[in-house]
């Protein structure tokens, strides 16, 4: 059994994640990047049924997103089990327990010039809940111009943007919500922050802040990265007005009931 006393987290940041919404956590998963690394290999070769993979407009390279395949991949479920996630998740967050919500992989080839246009996964989910954190694992070098950048503070506001894929299709009509602000027309309005990432490092933000990233038009360098959503006490499962990302179609949760069942493993505490 693990030791879930053990500090993963300093103070400074914690306070970060709490006030701006995302913080850089530094090595904290380099034991873990070689085995996410052949996971996500095996993930591409064999993508599940939600994968959404976006062509680049040359066809140089392409943009691979998949979630919901820690059951599949071994190399899955042993990070989220075993590595340092859930305590740093628990320490962000404020939470005496740890559920995983989803696992997101995303992989930017070579050449690929489509962005990931600025959002906050909140609409997206169907969860409710303010202990909240994606925890976004770098597995290769991720210089800041082609890093995610965020809003800081943006998980404040109070505010929930409409959701809509990333090649900026609407995930679903009619829900009432606001259009997401132009951030890049009006960038000196805001504090955005970006970190330059080596493998091994990684990014945590709460599901409310506003994030977004350029393309990654570098030859030769990928961008692989395993994004965690980890949910605290308070989380409980919530039904939208329309499909949510991922669906979880087998879940038979009535709104507001507490998050639980196979789908959402506890990782914090574990029993022996």
């Amino acid at each position: 059994m693990r030791d879930f006393a053990m500090q993963r987290v300093d103070a400074a940041q914690i306070r970060d994640f709490q006030q701006d919404g995302a913080v850089a956590l530094r090595g904290l998963f380099q034991d873990w990047v070689e085995p996410l690394r052949a996971g996500i290999e095996r993930n591409m070769a064999s993508p599940s049924a939600g994968a959404r993979i976006y062509p680049a407009k040359d066809g140089s390279g392409l943009f691979f997103g998949d979630y919901c395949n820690w059951s599949r991949f071994p190399e899955y479920d042993d990070f989220l089990r075993h590595s340092p996630l859930a305590e740093a998740g628990a320490q962000l967050m404020g939470a005496r327990s740890v559920r995983l919500f989803h696992e997101h992989v995303l992989v930017k080839e070579p050449g690929t010039d489509m962005p990931t246009p600025w959002h906050h996964d909140q609409p997206y989910y169907s969860v409710d809940g303010g202990q909240n954190c994606s925890v976004w694992v770098a597995l290769d070098s991720v210089p800041r111009d082609t890093a995610v950048e965020f809003v800081a503070g943006s998980h404040r506001w109070g505010r929930w943007f409409r959701p809509e894929r990333f090649d900026r299709t609407a995930l679903y009509e009619g829900d009432g919500l606001e259009a997401v602000p132009d951030i890049e027309a009006e960038r000196g309005r805001y504090r955005v922050l970006a970190w330059d990432l080596e493998p091994g490092d990684a990014v945590a933000f709460h599901f409310l802040t506003l994030h977004g990233a350029p393309g990654n038009r570098a030859t030769g360098r990928r961008r692989r990265a395993f994004s965690a959503r980890l949910v605290g006490d308070d989380a409980r499962w919530a039904v939208r007005k329309g499909r949510t990302s991922p669906p979880f179609p087998g879940v038979t949760l009535a709104h507001g009931d507490p998050l639980q069942g196979p789908e959402f493993p506890l990782l914090y505490p574990q029993t022996a």
